[in-house]
């Protein structure tokens, strides 16, 4: 790779992007991209899954990803191919990672200890590291707007006409 840094061949803007994130657009395979919290860490992006956190769909098994990162004034500055490996409970790396991605966690219930164990026992906890060279960045980054149509939702319910206080008098 050109313009790589580091032991494993990262890519500055790569390397930089993950070291401010807090959010991740993360694709796998043909689904869209959602936007997931993450804890950058150990050379890449921790992400945790599962009931009761975020829905990440299909990432838990997946072996790669796309992670689409922003830049300091919110605007997609770099997309990269993410080789995605589950940490398992009990290991060495969860052991060390699970409770620093857990201090990250905002309004979680309980504390750290018992958030680390609800994780082991039902939420994934994957790491994403950079594959390859990035996707998209600097001149290849689109210059219209990536927006797209809301996705069909089972939420949304017809609205009902406006109720009116008083009778309004025809005419």
């Amino acid at each position: 790779m050109r313009g790589v840094s580091g032991e494993r061949g990262v890519p500055p803007l790569v390397e930089e992007a993950m070291k401010k994130a807090a959010v991740a657009w993360v694709g796998v395979a043909d689904r869209p991209a959602v936007a997931l919290w993450c804890v950058p860490l150990d050379g890449g992006l921790y992400v945790v899954s599962g009931p009761g956190e975020q829905s990440a769909p299909g990432l838990a098994d997946a072996d790669t990803a796309t992670v689409t990162l922003r830049g300091d004034h919110g605007g997609q500055i770099v997309t990269w191919p993410a080789e995605v490996s589950r940490v398992t409970p009990g290991s060495e790396q969860w052991t060390a990672a699970a409770p620093q991605v857990g201090t990250k966690r905002l309004n979680a219930s309980g504390g750290l200890g018992e958030l680390v164990e609800r994780w082991a026992a039902e939420c994934a906890l994957n790491l994403l590291r950079p594959a390859d060279a990035p996707v998209l960045a600097g001149e290849s980054l689109p210059a219209d707007s990536l927006a797209a149509p809301p996705r069909p939702t089972g939420a949304v319910r017809q609205t009902r006409r406006p109720f009116r206080l008083h009778r309004v008098r025809r005419r």
